[in-house]
């Protein structure tokens, strides 16, 4: 409004609205109303820290432009089709039924994104492209995608599972939790604090920033080093377990600020895997990738891409795309 593009937002053909947790109720975008409204509200518990912020979000956007359609763009959508045997978990299965604990996976819209990205890119039917994609950021997941869709994916019924992330732990032993309430005496909160804010790569070298951690580990410190060598190798591991998973694998896509821009990390998380068929361009890895760029060698029979994201855009689109059907 304030650059006149628009005299009102009652001017506007749609508003998307991004939401991050949308459990087993939404496994598309949908156009926003009291009832589902009420449903992101019943699913605050599954993300206390993020589903009231976008709820906040789609209230005030409602009475700021009541006539315009509001559609939710979820996080989890792009996950909803991993196959059972892959979001439960081996706990009682009553869990499941009462109290939704199962695997959810977030990043939905950027990994969706960037797929098709990719089948455009390798002129490839996105419905036939088999791929490992890796959004890497101070929250960072992978996801295996076959035949276009999700089939695993890192992070859990939380964001907390999988990668090391920036202040997130990643995958780790439950019963260290245990160990450290009887011996330490850290209550819920302290461990939810403990896994969520000070853990991941701040928690081994006492900063969160990758580009700062570079710096420091060329400096010859020795904690953002490991740090470094610990984020890649489990990059490494689920590259490998994902290509089992796959069978066949198109590409590998990595997105988001760190997977972007930090060669080093690329190159790192990719070392030594011939035996997928796996190998690294190091001179056109060390360029900046400002848009599509290939990575591998020519003979690598798996293509290695660095693929920009566009999340609002995704988000555009599929508002777009739900309006235009209704």
């Amino acid at each position: 409004i304030e650059t006149n593009v628009i005299g009102s937002l009652n001017e506007l053909d749609g508003v998307g609205h991004r939401v991050v947790q949308g459990g087993s109720l939404f496994s598309k975008p949908t156009r926003v109303d009291d009832k589902v409204i009420a449903a992101i509200e019943g699913l605050i518990p599954l993300a206390p820290l993020h589903n009231p912020g976008n709820l906040a979000g789609i209230k005030v956007s409602l009475e700021q432009s009541p006539n315009v359609p509001q559609v939710a763009v979820f996080d989890t959508a792009f996950h909803a089709t991993l196959p059972e045997h892959a979001y439960l978990y081996a706990l009682p299965y009553k869990l499941y039924e009462t109290a939704n604990v199962r695997r959810y996976g977030f990043h939905g819209t950027s990994h969706h994104f960037i797929v098709k990205e990719a089948a455009k890119y390798l002129n490839k039917p996105v419905n036939e492209l088999n791929a490992i994609t890796l959004h890497l950021g101070n929250g960072a997941s992978m996801a295996a995608v076959k035949n276009g869709q999700s089939i695993d994916t890192t992070m859990g019924l939380t964001p907390l599972e999988g990668l090391i992330m920036g202040t997130r732990s990643g995958d780790i032993d439950p019963a260290i939790m245990f160990y450290l309430a009887r011996t330490q005496g850290y209550s819920i909160d302290d461990l939810d604090k403990l896994l969520n804010k000070e853990s991941g790569l701040k928690g081994i070298c006492g900063n969160n920033d990758m580009r700062e951690i570079g710096k420091m580990a060329e400096e010859g410190d020795a904690k953002a080093k490991l740090a470094l060598e610990m984020f890649s190798y489990r990059i490494k591991k689920y590259i490998g377990s994902y290509s089992a998973v796959l069978g066949r694998v198109d590409c590998i896509i990595f997105t988001g600020g760190i997977g972007e821009n930090d060669s080093q990390v690329r190159a790192n998380s990719c070392s030594h895997l011939l035996n997928l068929g796996i190998e690294i361009d190091l001179a056109v890895n060390n360029q900046r990738c400002s848009a599509i760029t290939t990575i591998s060698t020519e003979k690598s029979p798996v293509k290695v891409l660095v693929i920009p994201t566009n999340e609002e855009l995704e988000i555009a689109l599929q508002t777009k795309e739900v309006i235009e059907k209704q």
